[in-house]
């Protein structure tokens, strides 16, 4: 009897054993295409840290230079809360702000942040533009279809 059960679950396993030596072979990979006319990302930015300002200054000119995405992406960068030292005029970062402007990357801020901080917009680069809160433009934009990225 004791046989006939291991003979039985010999046959009944067969089958996994087998598809489990099938799944040892790597996976093809084939790198994603770019078949869509546009595409729209919004990036997050809501930290004061300069790594993650830089970081994320560079995750959008990455997505910019991506041969795949040339000419066919539009990107917002959405700040708020800590964020918000990105746009301030007395801050170092101009010359990446205006590059990114002048590739057509939207610059947003939260006004929620600016009222609760106190801070006003005239301390901000004059081509920023305003959004009433920051979560309502990650909602509203993912809801359009836009890649949320948030280095």
């Amino acid at each position: 009897m004791n046989v006939f059960r291991l003979a039985s679950l010999a046959i009944l396993m067969a089958p996994s054993l087998s598809a489990i030596a099938q799944k040892a072979d790597p996976p093809v990979f084939n790198v994603a295409r770019a078949t869509k006319k546009m595409y729209k990302a919004i990036y997050q930015l809501n930290s004061d840290d300069d790594k993650k300002i830089k970081a994320t200054l560079k995750n959008i000119q990455n997505a910019l230079d991506d041969p795949r995405l040339k000419g066919k992406i539009q990107i917002e960068l959405i700040v708020h809360g800590g964020g918000v030292a990105l746009y301030m005029k007395d801050g170092p970062y101009q010359a990446e702000l205006e590059a990114l402007l002048n590739k057509g990357v939207i610059l947003a801020q939260c006004e929620n942040t600016l009222r609760e901080r106190k801070i006003g917009k005239q301390q901000l680069w004059p081509f920023v533009s305003f959004v009433p809160s920051a979560n309502g433009e990650l909602i509203i934009r993912q809801a359009d279809g836009w890649a949320y990225i948030h280095p």
